[in-house]
Parts: C-alpha cells; structure tokens; sequence
C-alpha cells in the first residue's frame, strides 16, 4: 500500500507553505487523493506535481570557449513633447461635502 503524505510534508519537499498546497489540491491544479475531507499526496502525486512546476532553459547551452556577444537593446524611441498634449487634473469635491437634499451633514 502507498504511503500517504499530508500537505504539511509535502510543503516541506517543495518549500512552500501548506496553504500553498491545499489550495491548489482545492482548485484541482495539482494530482491529490481525497480521504475524507482531508488531501493526501502519494510519492507519485509528489513526483508528477515537480515535473509540473519544472522550467526548463529556454535557450541551447553554449559550448565551452565560444564567448556569446552581449545583445544590446535597441534604443527607446524618444517622444516630442509637442505631440503628447498636457491637461491638468482636478480633484472632485468629497461627496461628504455635498449638501444632501435633507440638509443633513451625513
């Protein structure tokens, strides 16, 4: 019979919280088994929520002694000031001092 770990546990492999955990086991992101009300993970759970998560280089490795060029960015376009017109803002008055129908201050 597989064992059975608690999110706590498996929280602890991941490094990440038990909160963490539950909730995604909640919103069924990540394999689970249910006993009861309560979530438990098996060691495969815990393996297939790993290759989940993984992240893999997107970008072939270099060879050793071949340096790569740096990339530059290109430059930023530089806006003119006169095409980007300016209008001042103004703060509306707080509707609690608005006088209400009723003449009451509320």
């Amino acid at each position: 019979m597989p064992r059975l770990h608690v999110p706590e546990e498996v929280a602890a492999v991941l490094g990440c919280s038990a909160w963490w955990v539950k909730d995604r086991a909640r919103r069924r992101l990540i394999p689970f088994t249910r006993v009861g009300r309560a979530y438990r993970f098996s060691d495969e759970h815990l393996a297939e929520i790993i290759r989940m998560h993984e992240e893999r280089p997107a970008v072939k490795p270099q060879r050793l002694g071949v340096a790569a060029a740096p990339t530059r960015k290109p430059p930023a376009r530089q806006r003119s000031e006169a095409a980007v017109p300016t209008v001042r803002l103004q703060a509306r008055p707080p509707r609690r001092m608005a006088k209400s129908q009723y003449g009451t201050a509320a």
